[in-house]
């Protein structure tokens, strides 16, 4: 049996303008409404449905959201973080600010949604051992 995501639900404190921001970075479709959610459609049929946090915008936890992609779209992507000057960061904890990552031979960045969650965009599939950690 193969198990594939379909879709996740992530927190925002405005639904539309956090799934803009990552449809518009990506280079995906305008965000549509289904039901409660706005949904972004990405590759293989996975959805990326944002939904309005009930509770005050505090109370979101941050997420971490990884997207592997080509090289083509990696420099069509990265130039778009440019052209807005948003920050970004090479590693998940933002020490490497204004860099990229070279992991497993290919390049890697992060950027912060409006609310905070981590979208990484990806070009090779990473392991423990291109992170330096072993499993235990």
């Amino acid at each position: 049996m193969s198990v594939h995501l379909d879709h996740t639900v992530v927190h925002a404190t405005d639904k539309f303008a956090s799934a803009r921001f990552l449809a518009e970075l990506a280079g995906l479709d305008e965000p549509t409404g289904f039901g409660p959610f706005a949904a972004v459609q990405a590759a293989d049929g996975l959805t990326i449905d944002y939904a309005e946090h009930v509770v005050e915008p505090a109370a979101i936890v941050p997420q971490h959201l990884a997207f592997r992609v080509s090289e083509e779209e990696f420099d069509a992507i990265f130039a778009r973080i440019q052209e807005r000057e948003l920050p970004y960061w090479a590693d998940p904890y933002h020490h490497k600010p204004q860099e990229i990552n070279h992991l497993a031979g290919g390049r890697g960045v992060y950027v912060s949604d409006p609310d905070g969650h981590a979208i990484e965009f990806l070009t090779r599939k990473h392991s423990l051992a291109d992170l330096g950690t072993e499993a235990s």
